[in-house]
C-alpha cells in the first residue's frame, strides 16, 4: 500500500529519538517527549488550496521540523507509522 498525499499535504516518517549520547551514555526519559523531526516519504502537487496558489517547497527526502501538535498519524503495517501534515506546518528543513 502507498500512500499518496493530496493538495499541500506532505507524508512525513518520524525520526527515531536518540537515547544515548555520541560517546555511549545512555539518557534515560528520552521516550517521554519525541523530537518532532522527520523525513519527507511524499508530496502532494500542491496548486490551488483554498482559493491560494501553492508551490511545494519540500521534496522526497528532505529531513524537516513540524509544529507539535500537526497532522494526522497514520499507522500503515506493524511498524510503519506517518504523519500526513500540511505544508504550513513544516518549520523548517534541516540541512
Amino acid at each position: 500500500m502507498k500512500l499518496v498525499p493530496l493538495g499541500d499535504r506532505v507524508v512525513l516518517k518520524q525520526l527515531e529519538a536518540e537515547t544515548t549520547t555520541k560517546s555511549g551514555i545512555v539518557l534515560p526519559g528520552q521516550e517521554k517527549e519525541k523530537p518532532q523531526q522527520a523525513e519527507v516519504i511524499a508530496v502532494g502537487p500542491g496548486g490551488m488550496v483554498d482559493g491560494k496558489e501553492v508551490k511545494m517547497e519540500v521534496k522526497v527526502g528532505d529531513k524537516v521540523i513540524y509544529s507539535k501538535y500537526a497532522g494526522t498519524e497514520v499507522k500503515m503495517d506493524e511498524d510503519d507509522k506517518f504523519v500526513i501534515v500540511r505544508q504550513s506546518d513544516i518549520l523548517a528543513i534541516i540541512e
